[in-house]
């Protein structure tokens, strides 16, 4: 296959909500650069993008998937993202590899929960955009409408390049601003007829004009000066213009497509290779020190991983980006994340499934390489001139948990291998094991992203897995001083085992003084590692205990510490002085004073205002304005504190304090209450006392558990 300099290379991203049109337009395109000779359909289960097992079944995206094509000389590297926010991880790793975002707007909906959470993301990323109207060709579209919801979200910097002339169900003609003519459309989309803008538009047409003109005369200040004294641009000096503005976001061109019906794809695409910067001229990603990172084919080789994909017959496909330099079929490079060695054994430009060999990859070019030993997304692999990687992917904390277990036992280590490579390959899908609530614990992006686990395990791996509610991390602890002793005694022919603690507990704070009701002969502070303190205070006066067993005592102590005596969660922030016990001559040793020591301490704890606490974490929720009502009043049923609210464009956001308890399955049931139109984050906060009936409860199901277990 041909190598593309890097003048020659547009990449780009589609991106926006779901069903806006994402995987057709991406079909179109390859159609139109003579990629494929015939469009599959999404309904047909036979598009270049959408190929996985799953995504079939489905019918939607549930990967991005990287095409490339060839259009007037330029080489297209095209990233279809899912639309669904399940698959988020799936966008910034798409938006990541691309200079340009496409954002498709279903113009029957206008702008959605989609739209603007990629917006936002680009936004982070400073990636240039500009908007594709979609399915002009419905009877519902409303692109009056649209334009303005578009405009008062985002700002008037959104401005038409290509607007329809007749939307709706005999949809075939745009008017294209840039040149000034009418584009008309066969009845089967295609090649369109270049005629003159009809006299009853030219009117529309000229005021259209203007703005864009306008907002791409600010692209630099030649050409705003070339305005002011002709007052208008050539067709030369607007695509310079939108390409200079575009690059410092501060225009967002608008065009306007039918993409089911081949209409206004080839006008795109004529857009994207006369008009967008290369990679070289896009502001460089930064390296892991901050610095600039030019992409430059003669610089020093730099490439990251921004996505891993396991492809039938191939097995793991690593996707890669070049920043610098090139990147050579047979090379040997190291891994700058891990400083591993990886030969790149065999190059491939993909377009979805299908893969064409190449001898190199240039600068600002995506590639494909497979069987690398040790070198897994975010990764940078280079020549070793640079000193530090590619700066990493960030991408959101998770917003679903569920524990996940094998239905067969003997299944669990298959289970947990399978899970940890699905997390190389996703990282929004996160796994580990809790100590604590003796659970593997999966964490997503949603209720589709965990489910699409689910499906490989019943479709693939042939694994019947169960999600079951996480346990809750509470955490005990004490409102007050309380006294307890304990003699462990215990005789069974031989030595025997003995040992008798005295010793009182207090609640531990920030600044707390010692207690002088005590003598203080020495103390053991530890910080624990699920949050807050633990103070051993020494207080034995008259060697009533031999030191030598104090550490034992402690031991015992950090037992019930890990396995509080309310309900076997982590207890925390508590002070123990030891002032007083017995020893015997030939019967004690360690583990009578770890037992007496536990045993006192499970005493004294629960004549001390024994408190559990809860996770309280802080959730944002954006959410269409008729639906707060709904919203505010689901979160007051799972005991939230509203804290504020605000607005984001035209959605409105709550802010609010929820305890963890009380979120299981959230985002399907927000999902339910607004059409799949809010979205939230949230974050841990703090711990908090649980009420008192919430308390009652959970001793009493704890006690019947230790029952069962009985």
């Amino acid at each position: 296959m041909k190598i593309y300099q890097t003048n020659e290379v547009r990449n780009i991203a589609l991106i926006g909500g779901a069903k806006s049109g994402k995987t057709t337009l991406a079909e179109a395109m390859l159609f139109e650069a003579g990629q494929i000779n015939r469009r599959g359909t999404v309904d047909d289960k036979n598009t270049v993008s959408d190929y996985k097992q799953i995504e079939l079944e489905r019918g939607n995206s549930v990967y991005s998937s990287i095409l490339h094509a060839e259009y007037n000389n330029k080489k297209i590297n095209i990233i279809d993202t899912p639309g669904f926010h399940d698959f988020i991880g799936e966008t910034i790793e798409g938006l990541t590899a691309a200079d340009t975002a496409v954002m498709l707007v279903n113009a029957q909906e206008g702008v959605q929960v989609g739209t603007e959470i990629t917006w936002r993301l680009c936004s982070k990323l400073e990636k240039p955009i500009f908007f594709v109207l979609n399915q002009l060709d419905h009877e519902k579209v409303n692109v009056a409408e649209t334009m303005n919801q578009l405009k008062a979200q985002f700002g008037d910097k959104v401005v038409s390049a290509v607007y329809p002339l007749n939307p709706g169900l005999e949809f075939d003609s745009v008017i294209d601003l840039i040149d000034m003519k009418m584009l008309k459309y066969p009845k089967d989309g295609g090649k369109p007829e270049v005629l003159d803008i009809p006299a009853s538009e030219m009117g529309n047409a000229e005021e259209l004009q203007l703005l864009l003109v306008e907002a791409a005369a600010e692209g630099s200040e030649a050409l705003m000066e070339k305005y002011f004294e002709e007052g208008t641009l050539t067709p030369e000096e607007i695509r310079e213009g939108i390409r200079l503005g575009m690059i410092t976001r501060s225009i967002f061109p608008v065009f306007a497509t039918s993409a089911k019906r081949n209409m206004g794809a080839g006008r795109v695409m004529s857009f994207i290779t006369q008009t967008l910067a290369s990679p070289a001229e896009i502001p460089g990603r930064p390296d892991t020190s901050g610095a600039e990172i030019k992409c430059d084919p003669a610089g020093p080789a730099m490439a990251l991983v921004f996505k891993t994909s396991v492809e039938p017959h191939l097995g793991e496909v690593s996707y890669f980006k070049v920043f610098s330099g090139e990147i050579k079929e047979g090379g040997d490079y190291i891994n700058l994340t891990n400083l591993g060695k990886e030969r790149l054994t065999q190059l491939f430009v993909m377009s979805g499934k299908n893969r064409d060999k190449v001898e190199k990859i240039v600068a600002g070019d995506v590639g494909a390489t497979i069987k690398l030993k040790d070198t897994k997304t975010n990764h940078t692999i280079g020549d070793g001139k640079v000193e530090h990687p590619v700066a990493k992917m960030e991408f959101p904390d998770p917003i679903y948990t569920t524990a996940v277990k094998a239905a067969n036992s003997t299944d669990d280590e298959k289970m947990n291998s399978l899970l940890y490579e699905m997390h190389h390959s996703d990282p929004t899908l996160l796994v580990n094991y809790s100590r604590e609530q003796k659970q593997l614990i999966l964490e997503g992006q949603g209720d589709m992203h965990i489910n699409k686990v689910k499906w490989y395990f019943d479709n693939i791996h042939k694994i019947d897995i169960e999600f079951i509610a996480p346990k809750i991390p509470y955490r005990e602890t004490i409102t007050k001083s309380a006294k307890a002793t304990y003699r462990h005694k215990k005789q069974s022919g031989g030595s025997g085992q003995f040992g008798e603690v005295h010793m009182m507990i207090e609640p531990w704070y920030e600044g707390k003084e010692d207690s002088k009701e005590f003598p203080l002969r020495g103390k053991d502070e530890v910080d624990l590692q699920w949050g807050g303190k633990l103070i051993m205070n020494n207080c034995i006066v008259g060697g009533a205990i031999d030191a030598r067993f104090l550490p034992a005592i402690m031991k015992g102590l950090m037992e019930k510490m890990e396995e509080g005596p309310l309900t076997g969660s982590y207890a925390r922030d508590i002070v123990v002085s030891i002032y007083d016990g017995k020893m015997h001559p030939v019967d004690s040793n360690e583990i009578s004073f770890k037992l007496a020591g536990r045993h006192a301490f499970n005493d004294a704890f629960k004549n001390a205002g024994p408190r559990i606490l809860e996770p309280i974490y802080e959730i944002s929720v954006m959410v269409p304005e008729e639906k707060m009502g709904d919203v505010m009043t689901d979160l007051q049923g799972r005991r939230a504190i509203i804290l504020g609210m605000g607005s984001d464009g035209s959605f409105q956001v709550i802010n609010a304090k929820v305890p963890l308890a009380e979120m299981h399955r959230y985002s399907t049931s927000l999902s339910s209450l607004t059409s799949g139109r809010a979205s939230f984050t949230m974050k841990f906060s703090e711990y908090a006392q649980v009420p008192g009936d919430v308390q009652t409860k959970l001793l009493k199901e704890y006690e019947e558990a230790q029952k069962d277990e009985e």
